[in-house]
């Protein structure tokens, strides 16, 4: 009996690279001994996407999607490509063709090695705008300086899992989903391939400097509470400061060189100020996980799919 492959991809705002990613997909794996099929996740596009994905599936009978209500995120769009696969293997890769198709029996071949985790690592890519490249670093280091696990500089969300892995992240149950870190923390036998990311043929990249920093925010408050653990140091080391400030104040006053003015006052307010509120947001921050986590929401909700 063929083994099956599901191959999923979130996708939105994607009509103009669909056919060419399909079409690059059945070139790389139809000629493979693989039942397979290709999970579109379109997450509440507001082009022609889903159309045109209806279009492909009149076509060709492996074609699936999964339409969502609304745009609920690349990584619960991934979520809901896990839940409704029963492959034998999963791989997970997006939509604009940077993932390239071409690697897909390269991740089967290290599958059938006996790896049920092959996540890809990109290659650094020199004619990236110097502050991507400097804000990725940036977030690696800090995610493996504050997190119990390690990810790999240029971890991507192109990886093949196999299915007792999938059966356990269909389990999974969090609000704030970071695949990258709990695909490591799970364990398993993983290997790691490195891949040179494709041109973007059409469209324009959906991850702003925002996106960006909200993605690390998540990856490091799912997988640490180390930033709590900052806070209360600044808070001991603002305490101090103010302690050593009282002394430096009373000399002044007895030795009659009394700070005119209001500047100093000011100033040590403000530092004060400042510390309290970023104490306050980090705490705030995890209290907003807990408050989400505690509504139990779906982590998205399907219009319509073609998969029975």
């Amino acid at each position: 009996m063929r083994k099956t492959v599901s191959i999923i991809i979130p996708v939105y705002n994607e009509v103009s690279n669909l056919g060419m990613m399909l079409e690059a997909i059945r070139l790389a794996i139809h000629s493979l001994p693989y039942d397979y099929d290709v999970i579109f996740v379109d997450d509440g596009s507001d082009d022609d996407t889903l159309g045109f994905i209806k279009q492909l599936a009149t076509v060709h009978p492996e074609v699936r999607f999964i339409s969502f209500s609304r745009n609920f995120g690349h990584q619960n769009a991934l979520k809901a490509g896990f839940d409704l696969s029963v492959a034998d293997a999963v791989i997970s890769m997006d939509g604009d063709m940077q993932h390239p198709p071409a690697m897909l029996p390269e991740l089967l071949q290290h599958w059938e090695a006996g790896n049920d985790i092959v996540y890809t690592i990109r290659k650094d890519q020199q004619e990236l705008p110097m502050m991507k490249r400097k804000t990725s670093d940036f977030f690696y280091r800090i995610l493996n300086r504050l997190s119990s696990i390690e990810l790999e500089k240029g971890t991507a969300d192109f990886r093949l899992l196999d299915k007792r892995v999938v059966t356990v992240l269909k389990d999974i149950k969090e609000d704030d989903l970071f695949w990258r870190g709990l695909v490591k923390w799970l364990g398993f036998k993983q290997v790691s391939i490195t891949y040179e990311p494709g041109q973007r043929v059409a469209g324009k990249s959906k991850y702003t400097y925002k996106k960006m920093m909200e993605f690390a925010l998540r990856g490091i408050t799912s997988f640490s509470t180390k930033p709590l653990t900052i806070a209360i140091y600044l808070g001991f080391a603002s305490a101090l400061i103010s302690f050593f400030y009282i002394p430096y104040a009373l000399i002044s006053y007895f030795s009659g060189h009394v700070i005119s003015g209001w500047a100093s006052v000011i100033v040590t307010i403000a530092f004060f100020g400042g510390i309290q509120l970023m104490i306050l947001g980090i705490i705030g921050m995890y209290l907003g996980k807990l408050f989400m986590q505690s509504k139990q929401r779906p982590h998205y909700i399907i219009r319509e799919t073609n998969i029975r």
